[in-house]
């Protein structure tokens, strides 16, 4: 085989290395964060009945997460089945009644929470993952890195064949 094709095959080796790297690098995190690529829902949060009175002992309602995670388009749609008024940011949910919360941008919010003991309530909109997303991950990690590899691979010595005796 001649040198040119030994190098060439580095090359295309180095690549699909790098792409297989970049494929790890990126995707591996959003599988432990349990991201999926998913479009807009709408996301029920129910406020269960003695939760006033709960928060008023100083105690944490166990059904109620203190913070939560949405993306862009997402609609939040609270459900108050407590006997008692509550208020979340913007939204006055009346006693046995909903109100919905729409998130058209990404950003990080803290809100005033009459139904957590700590008074607050957080809120992270990030942007939804899509494909063009984890592809962008993908090729902007494995691409510079395929150059890397290719371009040490050029260093390396070429094996060379003994010819037959």
């Amino acid at each position: 085989m001649n040198q040119r094709k030994l190098y060439f095959k580095r090359i295309v080796y180095s690549v699909l290395l790098s792409l297989l790297i970049g494929v790890a690098i990126t995707e591996i995190p959003i599988i432990l964060q349990h991201q999926t690529a998913r479009g807009p829902e709408e996301i029920v949060l129910t406020i269960p009945s003695g939760t006033a009175e709960q928060v008023a002992r100083g105690e944490q309602p166990p059904s109620i997460p203190q913070n939560m995670a949405f993306v862009v388009g997402d609609t939040l749609i609270v459900n108050n089945e407590d006997s008692v008024d509550h208020k979340l940011g913007p939204l006055w949910i009346p006693a046995n009644a909903s109100a919905r919360l729409s998130f058209s941008q990404k950003e990080n919010l803290t809100y005033e929470c009459s139904f957590q003991a700590g008074n607050y309530f957080g809120l992270d909109v990030r942007d939804p993952l899509t494909l063009s997303t984890h592809l962008i991950g993908i090729f902007g990690t494995g691409v510079p890195l395929a150059v890397l590899i290719a371009l040490y691979s050029l260093v390396l010595p070429v094996k060379k064949e003994h010819a037959p005796a």
